[in-house]
Formats: C-alpha cells, structure tokens, sequence
C-alpha cells in the first residue's frame, strides 16, 4: 500500500518514521495484497450498492441538486481497544455531566447561582426553552441520544470539537457503511477482533422503551418529511427498530394524550423520539406556523403523559459557548477531572475574548453557536482579507453569537481517490453515538468517521464536502492474532467472514432495488456452503496453510462476484423504472410492512413555508 502520511500532521495508519502502527498491521497488508486495480473495482461497487440502497442526504441551495448519494472511503479508520477505553470512559463522564447540567438549570439552577458560569450565557442561549422549566422529565433523562464530535491534533491527543445533543445523526450511515465493508471485503474482517455495532438499534429502543410512562409503552419516530435532510435516518431506525415512522399530522392529542392515527383506529404514543427541532414540535408552545409539530403536544409532555428524545430544552447545552465550560460541569456534578480536554475557545460575549478575536481573526476558526453542518464557520488561514473583514462585521453586531478557535490540525488517514487511483491522505473526525438509558451508558464501539475528500480541506461534513469511513474498535491493541491461533483461543470454527454474511441475509442492503434477483439467492447459498467447508477445515488450517488460505479468497472472490451481479441487476431494473415513468426516481426508502408515515404525499411546497429559514431549512439535523 503506497502512501505518504508525511510529518505536519498526526497520521492514523503510520508512525512518524513510516512503520505501520501495530492495529493497522493486518489491514494494510490485506489492501497491499488486494491490489489498487482490484481496491478500485470493489470501491465502485461501494458507490452502486449504496446508490440502489437510497444511502443519501440532502444538501439545501446548492445548484446541483439536493440528494446526494453519501460519500463512502473503504480504507477503515481502526481504534485500538485500550485508546477506546479512554474515550468511552470521558465520554461517559461528559454525557453524565451534561445531563446533570439540564437537569440544574430547568431546575434550581445551582450552578448560575454559584457562579461556575453566567447565568447570561445560558438565559441568552437561542436554544434555552422557558416553555419547560420546573417540567420533571421521566427518569430525570435529557440526553438520551448525544453524539459527540472528537478530532485529534498534531500530538494525537482526542480533544471534543462539540456536543450534539438535540438530534444528533448519521448513526444510519455508520451501521450501512459496516454492512457494506462487510459485503465487499469480506477478507478485510478476518481475524482482526473487530466489535460489532449491529446491535445500535436494540440498544436504543431499549433506552426509549425506558422512559415509557406506561409499561410496554408504544414508540414513534417523528420525522419532518421526506424532503429534510436525514429522512433516509429517520425511515431506516424506524425500521431496524421495529416502530412507526410518523409525521406530525400522523399524531394529535385529545383527552390529555398523545394519539396515533392509524389502519386499526387511534393508538396511545407513549415515547416519541422526534427528529425535529423545539421550534416546529407545537405550534401553541413555539412557533405558530408550524406544520411539522403535534399541537399540545408540550402540554401533554408537562403533564409526564408523553416522553420526548431528546427532551425539549436540550439545546442550551450544545451551544457552542455553553461548550467552553463542560469541563467546569464535570469538576462541578460529578467532582471529576475531565478525561477529555475541549479545544481551547474564545467567547465573543467576553470582552477580553472579543478583542483577542478581532486582533487574530486571520489566524483563528471563528464558528456561529447556532448554526452546523459547517455552515456560519470562517477558517481564518483560508480566508481572503476582504471575506474576513465582512465576517467581522456580524461579530461586532452580535458578539454573543459567535466563538473563536485556534486551527487544530486533525489528523490524517490514508483515503482512496478514484480520480488519481491512489492512497492519500485526508483530514478526519470521529463521531461516537452514546445513548443514555436508566440502567447504564451504552457507547456503540466506534462512531461515525467522517473525512475531508477535498484535499487539503480541514472541514469534514457532507454538506461541504466530506464523507464517511467504517469504524473499527478492536479487541486488542495489535497486532491481530493469526486466523488459526484465533479460532482455537475462541473455541470457533466460524470465521468473521460467515458470522457477517449470516448478519445480513434479509438485513438492510441484502436485496437490491426492486427485488431479489436470482444471482443474489444464488450467492447466498453459495457462500454459506463455502462457509460451512470452509469452517470444516479450519482446524487442518495449521497442516495446509496455503489450501485454506486459497479456500478463503476463493470463496471472497466468489462471494464479490455474484454481489456485483445482483447490484448490476439492480441497478438495471432501477433504470427501466425511470425510462418506463419518463422521470426521476427519488431514491427508495427502506420498507418494512407498517412502517411508513401517513403523511407521505405531503408536497415539497408545504414543508418549504413562506420564506427561508422555515421548517425543512432550520431542521438540517442531517449535518449534526
């Protein structure tokens, strides 16, 4: 594998003098022997499986058009288990924090009242919601859902970018992307002690199930519609989970509940995990032209009658200002030292701060505490003199509103670019899903790593640019036990390679668009009876290497093979849909039988509102 990590900024695969770190060392020895040709063929059909599969989101004004399949590099990023351990155990102790910290200020709020931090800088957040305070949410739970934004610097230690705790995303994209590496390069999983993260969807239906006022309470996911921008999330978690996908004019309240319309009559909803924001849930308690809410809804909610994820208010505590004093939270509730360090940051509602932001803007990342997505940022190095002089009117007019940074150099990872057939390096993040429940915190091993493809670029959302990687958090801290050593210290005949194509038959992403073709059922037949004699001779593995070693490629080989036929096939079918309707298709949406909105014909006009900054626009949760 040929690839240059170079020295300016801390590489994931490669130490500074070139050696391949010891958890990368299976990896980077199977993507050498693959070959770039054969890298490449399998990484178009990354791209074809996950056009047919609808994997998109949405990117709002841009002339090019809004839906976009989401860009996907095969080269995974790999987190050995004892520097998981110390991000799992910081970001246990920030997510704890942070719920005590909603918990206080809907509350006695003793924390202002001490004076750990100003009661100015929370009063004044956008997000504050007065609508709630002294509301007793259940289980005293705020922060059921967080996904927390980490980088790495020069020197690779993990800072925290930014809390996402209203309705943070992309989850969906993290469980496709393993689902798909897993399909397309079998072999990459071998032996190499990779976690599983299938098991997100159990673990957060059990966390919403929690909360439930009722026993055995029913569960909704609330959706704006199929124009925002994570509507490909919202169907597909609705799915995994088993539970319906409603809009707002799916529910109403009457009696002093919450009710679902459905086939069979009304139902009680008891826990609704919503996907909009505070503003559009109910149109008495916010804004007034919401279309997207339930109206009564909070009044149902201060009653304790309904639960909502994440609860109402929660936003105060991602404001990029209130982030600045996290660390004060952890020493505050929990008496800890914070394991987790925030990059260094300069309020602009601070006098002092603000003078220093205005005198070193060419050299500092300034950021709007509302906004995200990458929208509102200016990177100081990369700005024209004249873009900085007219950022710097608005933070004159409203200082409260905007932060500054120092440039924190993320680390780089080796990324395949089709353009040049060639490994380069690219800047990346990492965001890990930590769901709060009653019993414990459950963090899925790993997140979402999300990477720069434009080169040079320092800004890694999708809306500007960026794509994902597969995620892996292993067992061990490298190198990865030999196959056959392996199987005996677990007792296993099954390899990694069978135990992931036994999770997806008749999973998410095993049939292509438009049915299952006859060369799809034939490789799953095919392969698991690979797989079976495959497994009975991996106890002679030691006496004939080279013969299991050819069964092994022999059966990946076979296994590619007939995917890409059924993704071809596919995508085949999707194409004589399109000539026969004469249009555009939109990209299909996971289905399950019941689990759809009733709302589904709502017209792209009714979302839009009067003017920008309505509904669909202000929701652009896709990019937390």
């Amino acid at each position: 594998m040929k690839y240059e990590p170079g020295d300016r900024f801390f590489d994931e695969m490669f130490t500074p003098d070139g050696q391949v770190r010891p958890h990368y060392q299976g990896v980077e020895e199977y993507i050498s022997d693959l070959g770039v040709a054969e890298f490449e063929r399998r990484h178009r059909l990354l791209d074809l499986a996950f056009r047919n599969q609808g994997i998109t989101f949405t990117v709002y004004g841009d002339s090019q058009g809004t839906e976009r399949t989401f860009p996907f590099d095969p080269v995974p990023r790999i987190i050995p288990a004892g520097e998981w351990s110390h991000v799992e155990a910081g970001l246990t102790q920030r997510v704890k924090a942070l719920n005590a910290f909603l918990r206080d200020i809907y509350g006695d709020a003793q924390i202002l009242g001490d004076g750990v931090m100003p009661a100015e800088l929370v009063y004044t957040s956008a997000h504050f919601r007065r609508e709630v305070h002294g509301v007793q949410v259940p289980q005293g739970i705020y922060t059921h859902i967080v996904g927390t934004d980490l980088i790495r610097n020069e020197q690779g230690e993990y800072l925290v970018l930014e809390d996402n705790l209203r309705s943070p995303s992309g989850v969906s994209y993290l469980l496709a992307n393993r689902q798909a590496m897993t399909r397309i390069y079998p072999g990459m999983f071998e032996a190499q002690g990779v976690r599983p993260v299938q098991h997100y969807a159990t673990a957060l239906l059990e966390v919403l199930q929690s909360v439930s006022p009722r026993d055995n309470g029913t569960v909704v996911v609330l959706t704006p519609g199929m124009y925002n921008s994570a509507y490909f999330e919202h169907a597909y978690l609705a799915q995994q989970m088993g539970v319906e996908l409603v809009e707002g004019r799916d529910l109403f309240v009457d009696a002093g509940r919450v009710w679902m319309r459905s086939t069979g009559g009304r139902k009680q909803v008891d826990v609704i995990y919503r996907r909009i924001d505070d503003d559009f849930l109910d149109p008495l308690a916010f804004r007034r032209d919401s279309s997207l809410g339930v109206a009564g809804l909070v009044e149902v909610y201060r009653q304790g009658r309904v639960a909502i994820a994440n609860a109402i208010g929660t936003g105060v505590a991602d404001d990029k200002a209130v982030y600045a004093y996290v660390p004060d939270m952890i020493r505050y509730y929990l008496n800890e030292t914070p394991l987790l360090n925030n990059v260094p940051t300069y309020l602009g509602w601070n006098a002092d701060h603000l003078e220093y932001m205005l005198a070193n803007a060419g050299d500092l990342v300034f950021k709007a505490v509302g906004e995200a997505g990458g929208y509102g940022m200016l990177i100081g190095p990369y700005a024209t003199r004249d873009e900085i002089d007219a950022y710097l009117v608005k933070v004159r007019l409203e200082p409260r509103e905007f932060i500054a940074q120092p440039v924190v150099g993320l680390s780089r990872h080796p990324t395949f670019y089709p353009d040049a057939t060639k490994f380069e390096g690219a800047h990346i993040d990492l965001r890990p899903y930590v769901l709060y429940g009653t019993k414990d915190v459950t963090i899925v091993p790993g997140g979402l790593t999300r990477v720069a493809l434009r080169r040079g670029s320092l800004v890694v959302n999708s809306s500007q640019g960026g794509g994902s990687k597969d995620t892996w958090v292993l067992d061990h801290d490298g190198p990865a036990t030999p196959q056959g050593m392996s199987q005996i210290m677990h007792g296993d005949g099954q390899t990694t390679q069978n135990q992931a194509q036994s999770q997806f038959q008749g999973g998410f992403g095993a049939v292509p668009v438009g049915g299952q073709s006859q060369s799809q059922t034939q490789s799953q037949g095919q392969t698991q009876s690979q797989g079976q004699t495959q497994a009975q001779g991996q106890s002679q593995s030691q006496a004939q290497p080279n013969f299991s070693q050819a069964r092994v490629q022999a059966s990946e080989e076979a296994q590619i093979e007939a995917y890409g036929q059924s993704q071809s096939q596919g995508q085949t079918q999707s194409q004589a849909q399109k000539r026969t309707s004469g249009g555009t298709l939109p990209p299909p949406a996971p289905e399950s039988p019941g689990q759809h909105s009733y709302q589904q014909e709502l017209e792209k006009d009714q979302l839009d509102g009067d003017e920008p900054g309505q509904p669909h626009d202000q929701t652009k949760e896709g990019e937390r």
